[in-house]
């Protein structure tokens, strides 16, 4: 009690001060999926106490206004919540304030992805433009739900210059609703797009036939068999000037190095930066891969098929040079190995035969010819041995 009477005596000897100012409400214990605006305004009218002996000097920075969110669910409807306002100084003994309660609507912070719209502006006379091409044709939207969900494309508005030069360059994105009314506060990512807009002033088309450029050399043993393309013919348009000494649209390059197998791809025109394609950018090209062939001739021994134990055969030769054709790749692995190619003498009788040697070769190879051929293979019967004399 005395403890008591003793701080009311205090608190009524000291003037009660009121801050000329105001201080800015801040948030406390907001979760990162959560946004409230940026100003929830501020309190001012502060009343409080100091000892007057102190001498301390008291402005808007000696005071701290917030709002606890630890307890609010994020949604659209807004809430009431009580407003603190503590000195920084303990000495500093805050009496009142306005207000004490603000509606504050906190929003769930979420991300979408929307298309990313070319917007051309006016086309200054005696120009005309070609079809935008953009770097990507969507972008993601950050902010808060009720603002995103309003969000139905992201802008880039180009700006034509006087001068006719073309456009080739990034271009801010701007978050706009069903109306093209602009969406705030909104993060864009990326916030730029590249842009290239082509602009003429004598506009000209012109059909060229499309030239596949290959470059690379295909794994060993592989050659370039054939190339095709669709479309054969691209349509492309630009200045009267810039298409006068254009005879046919390159690709970009399509490399076929090490590949052992058809390579298929979709590729872009490599076309000059003030010409364009009209229609598809990209065109389908097959590049045809074959074994490289070649032939070879190799030294043969030569093997009896079918031969009686019971006939003696006699061979004009025991070798031959034979010629095989293939893939390098196959008559590299046949190099150095044992060959024999077969002659077949089954159900042949006593007497000379020409037979035709034949070699049994694997997948991939073929017997091109055979030096001599035919061979000459003479059978004979061996003579019936004696018979024994019977002793007296």
């Amino acid at each position: 009690v005395l403890a008591s009477l003793l701080y009311g005596g205090l608190v009524l000897s000291q003037s009660a001060r009121t801050l000329n100012g105001s201080v800015p409400i801040r948030t406390v214990n907001q979760s990162a999926d959560e946004y409230v605006p940026s100003d929830l305004g501020s309190v001012d009218g502060i009343r409080y106490v100091v000892p007057e002996d102190l001498g301390l000097r008291v402005d808007e920075s000696s005071f701290v206004a917030t709002v606890d969110l630890s307890s609010v669910q994020p949604g659209a409807q807004p809430v009431s919540l009580s407003v603190q306002v503590s000195a920084t100084d303990p000495r500093i003994l805050v009496q009142d304030f306005t207000p004490r309660r603000i509606t504050v609507t906190v929003d769930r912070v979420t991300s979408r992805t929307v298309p990313i719209k070319p917007v051309i502006g006016q086309v200054p006379a005696g120009f005309q433009i070609g079809d935008p091409q953009l770097s990507q044709t969507s972008a993601t939207v950050t902010g808060p739900e009720t603002l995103v969900n309003q969000v139905q494309e992201a802008d880039a508005r180009i700006r034509i210059d006087p001068s006719g030069i073309d456009v080739n360059g990034q271009i801010d994105l701007v978050p706009v609703d069903a109306n093209g009314n602009t969406v705030v506060p909104i993060d864009v990512s990326p916030a730029t797009v590249d842009v290239k807009v082509p602009v003429f002033t004598d506009r000209r088309t012109r059909s060229l036939p499309v030239n596949p450029v290959v470059t690379g050399t295909p794994a060993a043993g592989f050659e370039v068999a054939s190339v095709t393309v669709d479309p054969t013919v691209v349509s492309i348009e630009g200045d009267a000037n810039d298409l006068a000494g254009l005879d046919r649209a390159d690709t970009q390059a399509i490399s076929v190095s090490g590949a052992s197998s058809d390579v298929v791809l979709s590729v872009g025109l490599d076309l000059p930066s003030t010409v364009e394609a009209l229609g598809p950018a990209t065109v389908d090209v097959t590049v045809h891969l074959r074994p490289v062939t070649a032939s070879r001739t190799f030294e043969a021994g030569l093997v009896l098929v079918g031969a009686r134990a019971d006939r003696t055969y006699a061979l004009s030769t025991d070798q031959v040079l034979v010629t095989i054709g293939g893939s390098v790749a196959d008559l590299d692995r046949l190099s150095g190995a044992s060959l024999e190619l077969a002659l077949d003498v089954t159900g042949l009788d006593v007497g000379s035969h020409q037979v035709a040697p034949d070699a049994n070769l694997t997948t991939g190879l073929t017997l091109i010819s055979v030096a001599p051929t035919p061979v000459t293979v003479t059978i004979a019967a061996p003579s019936p041995s004696p018979a024994p004399i019977a002793s007296p």
